[in-house]
């Protein structure tokens, strides 16, 4: 750091708390922007950037579907939250060069578990990244770049058509997972690849947040 021998310094958090043998294991953690300082009370020369990792609060993906959905004033929203569930299956049998197959089923048999609402279709499948990537909240389907790998790569958005043939609902990347817990209180995805003989399983559940 250039600091001459005879030169004092301390090393503060972005709270000036300095940092001491005694409050090290607390305040230094990965990840924690540090300050190097020739006092606790400098006056910063320039300004500085700090790197911010976060999750959303689980109650972000648990009730916003239910403010979303509540939010459809004189109108059934269920009808809306299948729609959302179905446009995964929509997208990704899209391209399909036989039968696109769709089926929607309501269980109720108490002996199968808990009741479901499930949406099964004979698409391409998702990789364990895609499928990871799904439960990313606000990663838009259409702009997952970088490290991450769209659950819909290589897609090309349809001709205009009918809104009920199309496969251009869930732009923003939050629909899934809030239409999930409007219907219920967790989601169970399985996906095979078509090129794999690899099954992949994700559960978001509200008893596990």
């Amino acid at each position: 750091f250039g600091i001459a021998s005879d030169e004092n310094f301390v090393i503060t958090t972005t709270n000036r708390k300095e940092i001491t043998e005694d409050n090290f294991s607390e305040l230094v953690q990965d990840g924690v922007t540090l300050y190097l300082l020739q006092s606790v009370d400098q006056t910063l020369l320039s300004a500085t950037k700090e790197r911010i990792d976060f999750l959303p609060h689980y109650d972000t993906l648990v009730k916003s579907g239910m403010y979303e959905y509540y939010a459809s004033e004189g109108q059934n929203p269920l009808p809306f939250a299948l729609a959302e569930l179905i446009d995964n299956s929509l997208s990704a049998t899209s391209r399909n060069t036989g039968i696109r197959s769709i089926q929607i089923k309501l269980l109720f048999d108490d002996s199968q578990g808990k009741p479901a609402v499930a949406v099964i279709d004979n698409g391409r499948g998702m990789t364990s990244k895609q499928l990871n990537n799904w439960a990313v909240y606000r990663l838009s389907k259409f702009t997952r770049q970088g490290d991450f790998e769209s659950d819909h790569s290589g897609y090309v958005r349809p001709l205009p058509v009918p809104r009920s043939l199309n496969s251009d609902i869930s732009y923003f990347g939050v629909g899934g997972k809030q239409a999930v817990f409007f219907v219920g209180q967790s989601a169970r995805m399985i996906s095979k690849p078509a090129d794999s003989q690899d099954v992949h399983e994700l559960v978001l559940s509200k008893e596990d947040f």
